[in-house]
């Protein structure tokens, strides 16, 4: 599959059939997630898988809080992205330019690995909304540090939709705003 036609099939999917993730799989994709590009070479983060089918049901369970991702107690893999600090020259790149690069750093890794997650069959969806004292404290994260995104992954239990997208002319310009 080429580039485009797996970021056209990448979608944020809300369902997932229930039966384990192939580690083999995770590995690809955890590979892909560390090869994602970051200031300075600087890799502010840590993933925390958690396919333990229990435990993936109490991560699930605190991501669904107050009613927004209910799905994600039926998600047989979670991958938490923990913010680790950045070396000295993004930290400084960062205070020069008025850009926190950790937090680009991390999106563009959770890109990395839904895109993966897409390209071994896999269904995910980026999670910012959960209870992070209590992912924090059902993995053993320290108090200190920031859970910053949960993604949710497995074999998607619903057909891909139609994606809904603002034409090229309303986002994009050449050589001018």
């Amino acid at each position: 599959m080429d580039f485009l036609e797996l970021a056209r099939s990448r979608q944020s999917d809300r369902a997932y059939e229930k039966r384990p993730v192939e580690r083999e799989k995770l590995e690809r994709i955890l590979e892909a997630a560390c090869l994602s590009p970051s200031a300075c070479n600087a890799q502010p983060w840590k993933f925390v898988v958690v396919d333990d089918p229990e435990l993936a049901v109490r991560v699930g369970k605190a991501t669904a809080g107050l009613g927004m991702n209910k799905f994600a107690k039926d998600a047989p893999v979670h991958i938490l992205i923990v913010e680790e600090s950045m070396n000295i020259t993004s930290f400084l790149g960062s205070k020069i330019k008025d850009k926190y690069f950790p937090l680009i750093d991390i999106g563009i890794a959770a890109a990395h690995i839904t895109l993966a997650a897409e390209s071994e069959g896999l269904g995910s969806c980026i999670l910012g909304w959960f209870d992070e004292k209590d992912i924090k404290s059902l993995v053993g994260i320290p108090a200190g540090k920031r859970l910053l995104l949960d993604i949710v992954i497995g074999y998607a239990a619903k057909p891909k939709r139609k994606k809904s997208r603002k034409d090229l002319g309303k986002v994009v310009s050449y050589n001018h705003y």
